[in-house]
């Protein structure tokens, strides 16, 4: 297969059943779809179930026991479990377009890791997008979401069907080329060897960390956050603290000055 997407989900059910019928509506059908579940209840595995007809190859679940925000850990876990060398990460709350998976396979590269983005949705619309809008993929298009009552700003340009104008914005945008969770691709091979997602970090940056940490390895990154594109369902964020976050900022300091690339606890702590 040509690539694994990685996606991870806790306690989500009808969010991640749209994410699903999103990546059963690709226009590249060569990939498995990986599960990295922290702790859900069956609920997930039932709805998993249902999907099961829907991909080319057999979803992979990859589940752990509930003990609080363990992404870390899942997300390596998920990686030992996936069936490519190619690997694409998102989130169960991020519905793809319908040429996501395609998007990063044409830009993979060796020596590079894909950064995307999203587009964020309020809780009234993620809230009514519907399997059909997702089919048609009406809910990508700008006039449906203000229909919706969807106020556009210069963030909008993000849904553009223009790949000319995506490839400029690509290329002037200021953001950074970092590895973000919701929308990121990387080769298994390179992932291994930095010993993946630090199991030292919790919510907050823990994504960004695992891309520096990349940096210090070598690779270098493409920004394709206006060609990948898919839209953040809204939800709350019940894990996050001031102290989680202070604890992540200094490790991910420590790292960039000491140029760290192999963490201790990591994929071989397992």
């Amino acid at each position: 297969m040509k690539v694994s997407v990685i996606i991870t989900t806790y306690n989500a059910e009808e969010w991640l059943r749209k994410v699903l019928i999103g990546f059963s509506v690709q226009t590249e059908t060569d990939f498995e779809i990986v599960i990295a579940d922290d702790g859900s209840t069956a609920a997930t595995l039932e709805l998993l179930t249902t999907f099961a007809s829907k991909f080319k190859y057999p979803i992979v679940h990859v589940w752990q026991e509930d003990d609080g925000f363990q992404k870390s850990k899942i997300l390596n876990k998920a990686i030992l479990q996936s069936n490519s060398d190619y690997l694409l990460f998102t989130d169960g709350d991020c519905i793809p377009r319908k040429d996501f998976v395609a998007t990063h396979l044409k830009y993979k590269e060796k020596g590079y890791f894909l950064s995307g983005g999203y587009f964020k949705l309020p809780m009234s619309i993620s809230e009514a997008i519907s399997e059909e809008d997702i089919i048609s993929q009406n809910c990508f298009n700008l006039s449906w979401l203000k229909a919706k009552g969807f106020k556009t700003n210069f963030k909008s340009s993000k849904l553009t069907q223009s790949k000319l104008f995506a490839r400029f914005m690509n290329w002037v945008t200021p953001t950074k080329r970092s590895w973000n969770g919701h929308n990121a691709s990387g080769w298994k091979i390179d992932l291994i060897a930095i010993n993946g997602f630090n199991h030292e970090m919790k919510y907050g940056g823990l994504d960004r960390e695992l891309g520096e940490r990349l940096f210090n390895y070598g690779l270098l990154s493409k920004q394709i956050r206006y060609s990948a594109i898919c839209l953040h369902l809204d939800h709350a964020r019940g894990y996050s603290s001031d102290e989680i976050w202070q604890k992540n900022n200094a490790i991910r300091v420590y790292n960039k000055k000491n140029k760290i690339i192999r963490i201790e606890n990591g994929i071989d702590s397992l």
